[in-house]
Parts: C-alpha cells; sequence; structure tokens
C-alpha cells in the first residue's frame, strides 16, 4: 500500500515540516555522534579509565551502528515507518538518558551501545520515508536535507556540546542530547505523515536487493569514499598540533570548518545527484583522491591545512545523497534494508580507515601518512564508480528492460485500421 501524497491537502506545508522533524533526529544524532570525541579526558578521569579504554565508546558506537542498522530495520520489517521512526528516536533518548546517568564506565558504554543501534536504522528509513515525501525528480534533496542535520550537528551541536560539557560537565551535554531526541520524537508524531508498510514486504524480498551487483557496489563506494574522509579527520588533532603547528584550543574551530565543508558539500551533492548522479560521484570521489593526498604537503602549512579541512569536508559529504540514492534507486523494489545497512556501511568505513590511519602512524610514518590511506581509499571508491558504470551500460537496467518488453509487445499486436 503505497502513501497516496494527493490525498493530503496540505502537502506544501506538510513536506517540508515533516523534513525539518526528520531534520532535528538527525541533528541529536550527529551531535552524539561526534561530541564524545571532545569530552573524552573528562569522561576518562571521572571512570578513572585511560584514554585508549575511554575510546571504546568511539569504537563501541560505530560497531552499534553497524549491527543495529539491519537488526532493527529487520525486526520493524512489519511496522509502519513513521512507527518504527519512533521507536528508534525512543531508543535513543534512552541510551542518552542512560549515559548521562552511568555509574559505570560499563554503563556509560552500554548507554553509547544503545542510542547507536537507532543510528543506521533511523538514517535508513529516514532516506526512504524523505525520497517519498517528494516529487522523484526531488528527492536526493530531501535525502539531503534530512542529512542537513547531522552536518549542522558538526558545526553548532559538536562544539556546544563540547564546550558545556567542559565547563558545567559532560554528563549535562548527554541529558540535552537526550531533550533533543524527544524533540525529534514528537516532531515526527506529530508532523511526519501516516505512510503504511507497503504490502507484501518481506525480510526475504528486502533480501533480494543484495542479489544486485550494483547494490553490493554503491555499499562498497561508501565504505571506502567516506572511509578515505575519516582516515584523515580522525588523526585530525596530532595532525594539526605536531605539523601544522595550531594550539590544542584550535582544534575545535578547525572542526567546525570541517562542519561547514560538511553542509556545503551536503548541499552540493543533494542539487546535483537528481541531475547527474554518477557524474557526481565521479567528480567527488576523484576530488577527494586529489585533496587528501595534497594535504599530506598542505598539513605543514597553517592556511593551506584549513582550506584542506574545509575541501576534505565538503567534499566527502557530497558523497553522501548521491550514494544513498544509488543505493534506493539500485533497490527500489525492497528499500528500506538496503538504505539501512548503507548508513552502516558508511560507519564501517570510519572504523576501517582509522584503523588503517593508526597503524601507518603506529608503523613510522608520522601524523600525515593517514592522508595517503585516504587518498587511496577514495581513489578505490572512484574506481568501483567507474566500473559499476560500465556494468551498467553492458546490462540494460529493469525500467529499459520493461520500456524493451512492452516496445516488443507492441509490435506484436496487430494494428487495425
Amino acid at each position: 500500500m503505497q502513501w497516496d501524497r494527493s490525498s493530503n491537502s496540505r502537502k506544501g506545508r506538510a513536506t517540508p515540516l515533516a523534513l525539518l522533524a526528520l531534520t532535528v533526529g538527525a541533528f541529536g544524532i550527529g551531535t552524539t555522534e561526534f561530541v564524545i570525541m571532545g569530552l573524552l579526558p573528562q569522561i576518562a578521569d571521572d571512570y578513572g579509565v585511560s584514554i585508549p579504554t575511554a575510546g571504546l565508546l568511539v569504537t563501541g558506537y560505530a560497531l552499534g551502528v553497524v549491527l543495529g542498522a539491519p537488526l532493527l530495520t529487520v525486526l520493524g520489517n512489519k511496522v509502519s515507518r513513521k512507527r518504527m521512526l519512533m521507536v528508534l528516536m525512543g531508543l535513543f533518548v534512552a541510551g542518552n538518558l542512560l549515559s548521562a546517568f552511568a555509574p559505570s564506565f560499563e554503563t556509560m558504554l552500554t548507554g553509547r551501545i544503545v542510542a547507536s543501534l537507532a543510528h543506521g536504522s533511523f538514517f535508513g528509513i529516514g532516506s526512504v520515508v524523505a525520497a517519498e515525501l517528494v516529487a522523484p525528480d526531488k528527492k536526493a534533496g530531501a535525502i539531503a536535507t534530512m542529512f542537513t542535520g547531522l552536518t549542522v550537528a558538526n558545526i553548532v551541536g559538536v562544539p556546544l556540546g563540547t564546550f558545556i560539557g567542559q565547563a558545567v560537565g559532560w554528563r549535562t551535554t548527554f541529558a540535552i542530547v537526550a531533550a533533543l531526541g524527544l524533540v525529534g520524537l514528537l516532531g515526527i508524531a506529530k508532523l511526519v505523515p501516516a505512510m503504511p508498510r507497503p504490502e507484501g514486504a518481506r525480510l526475504r524480498g528486502e533480501l533480494t536487493a543484495f542479489r544486485n551487483p550494483q547494490v553490493l557496489l554503491a555499499m562498497a563506494m561508501t565504505v571506502l569514499g567516506f572511509g578515505g574522509v575519516f582516515a584523515a579527520i580522525t588523526y585530525i588533532a596530532p595532525m594539526m598540533t605536531h605539523v601544522a603547528g595550531y594550539s590544542e584550543g584550535a582544534v575545535t574551530w578547525l572542526l567546525v570548518l570541517f562542519g561547514i565543508g560538511m553542509l556545503l558539500g551536503n548541499l552540493l551533492g543533494g542539487r546535483y545527484a537528481d541531475r547527474a548522479l554518477m557524474p557526481l560521484l565521479y567528480v567527488t570521489l576523484g576530488g577527494l583522491a586529489i585533496v587528501l593526498a595534497l594535504f599530506t604537503v598542505a598539513a605543514h602549512d597553517k592556511i593551506l591545512a584549513a582550506i584542506a579541512i574545509l575541501l576534505v569536508g565538503a567534499l566527502g559529504f557530497a558523497t553522501v545523497p548521491p550514494l544513498q540514492k544509488r543505493v534506493l534507486d539500485q533497490a527500489s523494489a525492497a528499500p528500506t534494508l538496503a538504505s539501512a545497512v548503507n548508513i552502516g556501511a558508511f560507519n564501517l568505513g570510519n572504523a576501517l580507515a582509522a584503523w588503517l590511519g593508526g597503524l601507518v602512524i603506529a608503523s613510522g610514518f608520522g601524523y600525515t601518512a593517514p592522508n595517503w590511506v585516504g587518498a587511496a581509499l577514495a581513489a578505490a571508491a572512484l574506481g568501483l564508480a567507474l566500473w559499476s558504470a560500465a556494468l551498467e551500460r553492458r546490462a540494460p537496467t529493469p525500467a529499459a528492460r520493461a520500456e524493451a518488453g512492452a516496445v516488443a509487445a507492441a509490435a506484436r499486436t496487430p494494428v487495425h485500421r
């Protein structure tokens, strides 16, 4: 059963408001994902653990996203998408409240994992809902609108949450994030229209999407492309303080600059993905590979380093709307699980890239070495994009096959004069 947009007489007003509700939820999720990096020292001191041990709060969250995306999407297969979004935001609120009041580090880690379980499914299901709220030629733009919450979180939510956590206490930060999640939950309940689960949607049907090589290629592009971004950004603090010569206090504002780049890239990707999806991926992935390679040299100069950080954020996040739309397009018959798994792919890329970046640093190649890792990952993603396009040119799309079948059937039908 498809939601009938024409039946909604308030479509013009309801659609932007519904997207706003999704964006608020995305803002809260983006804040809790990244703010932890600026609060690790305070959390480690409070619980009496080392910084590497406190780093498990980052790793645990990323792995929770990877596992939670398919798990909760499958469990919610028989629930309407609106109701599932509300359940996910409730889970997010509960996880952050548990983190805010956790009496032990183990409880804090549990809270982080609980909150992370909602992450992948929210963006996965939210992408499908956002795309269904608008006309077919506006889908990528709607997805980008939702992801704007994630990018704005890095400009406003993360530095503000870090400041509050350092000034008042990190528990206050997580309590505020939980309140943001509650606002998102109420917004979804009030503003997102009822969109019943499509009839016939079954787990087996959702899994068939993964038989399509194009879906798997798009997800591999996600892992490698966005992994290229995190190979560099994960180690931005030591790179900027030890190589570029910035003070520790300046790192926060450099991350804000990265967030501004993310916002610009998201708007760019949302605008052009509906017009020329694959060419956009060629430009952004190729440009990202080049900028990351040059970042190795640019990191030795303060101004050039700042420009490189802005460009890495812009080019990296310009790939998000087209990659998410690519998965939705290629898994159009069963998009929900594929969309959620692709969100997990972003975090899998983050974890892989952070590990590889740490490996090259530990091997003695210096703090700029992760940039080369990122450049290689982005270049590999570009190679996959070119391969995907080549395969698509050889094999007609389902729509093209249907059109060809209709033409053939028409040709066989006798014409009566």
